[in-house]
């Protein structure tokens, strides 16, 4: 990455993070369709509609798919009853796929910011639900601050229902110790680098260090047995993992981000392996946008083209 493109990611993830910008956005009656123009290549919609008709269609294509009604740090107990609420309602309707389908949060989106004890019980619920219609929970990381609150509710929670999964951050320091304790637990893992804007004391950077982190975390969990999906678009990681083999094992898949190098995905599938496609929906797409541009800046060019012609995001090249 350039110091330029460093320059902007950094801008990126900051502006992420302002909520009077974010509200400035969504208020706006220009900002608002360009930006969603710009997001739609990132996130299948705004409406649980909008996800299944396009996980309907990659399933066709062969692909797994996870999904997820996007939205974080809700501090409003009726906010995140009815976030919980639309969860039920998507592991319900997602009865259409053939497969068994992953369905993210996070859970400061269903209660954790409110207290322990409501997430809790609204995860216990979601899961049951989930096991009901044959599909699984998959926790999503999110700020440092929130790590061992959301490992230790996960833990909670797993030890009633074997199909929730966590996912681990590779580029926090404390990482393997956290691999260490969900190795345990029977849930899926979800390896990533991780997204969030760290301290030095506790996060790697963009590195050669991160990468080799990354390699030992997805290594314990091959050696483990243990059922993960190794989710990350490095190819210099992912040229490592079909080295070792790790992506032939048969508890292994590729999870990628929809819209992020479909070329791969593609590519990856034609070649035997299992990919799973992260499919985000909802109307909190700001953050997720910023996000996606910040972790490669150049993508802001497709997202201004994006913005000018919005059928580009219509043809994102997942067939074949």
């Amino acid at each position: 990455m350039t110091r330029d493109e460093q320059i902007t990611a950094e801008v990126l993830r900051t502006i992420a993070r302002d909520e009077e910008m974010k509200e400035t956005v969504l208020r706006s009656r220009l900002l608002y369709p360009l930006l969603l123009a710009a997001a739609k290549r990132y996130v299948t919609g705004e409406n649980r509609a909008d996800a299944l008709e396009i996980a309907t269609g990659l399933e066709e294509k062969g692909y797994r798919l996870s999904v997820e009604y996007i939205g974080e740090n809700t501090s409003d107990a009726a906010a995140c009853e009815q976030a919980k609420d639309e969860f039920l309602t998507v592991i319900k309707e997602a009865a259409i796929l053939r497969k068994p389908t992953g369905i993210s949060f996070d859970l400061s989106h269903v209660g954790l910011l409110v207290n322990k004890e409501l997430a809790c019980s609204h995860v216990q619920e979601m899961a049951a639900a989930a096991e009901r219609n044959h599909h699984y929970l998959m926790v999503s990381m999110e700020e440092s601050t929130k790590t061992e609150a959301i490992l230790s509710t996960y833990e909670r929670v797993a030890q009633r229902h074997a199909n929730i999964g966590i996912t681990i951050q590779a580029h926090l320091h404390r990482s393997v110790e956290d691999l260490k304790r969900a190795l345990v637990l029977p849930g899926k893992i979800r390896l990533v680098k991780g997204a969030f804007k760290e301290p030095q004391n506790l996060a790697f950077g963009r590195s050669a260090e991160l990468n080799e982190r990354y390699l030992q975390l997805a290594k314990m969990c091959v050696e483990a047995g243990h059922d993960c999906a190794l989710a990350t678009h490095d190819q210099e990681i992912i040229d490592e993992l079909q080295k070792r083999e790790y992506l032939k094992q048969p508890q292994v898949e590729l999870e990628l981000l929809y819209g992020v190098r479909p070329e791969l995905a593609r590519s990856m599938r034609k070649a035997g392996v299992p990919v799973r496609l992260y499919l985000p929906y909802g109307k909190e797409w700001y953050l997720y946008l910023c996000h996606r541009l910040a972790e490669y800046p150049p993508n802001v060019h497709k997202a201004i083209a994006d913005m000018l012609d919005p059928v580009r995001t219509t043809r994102l090249g997942y067939e074949g």
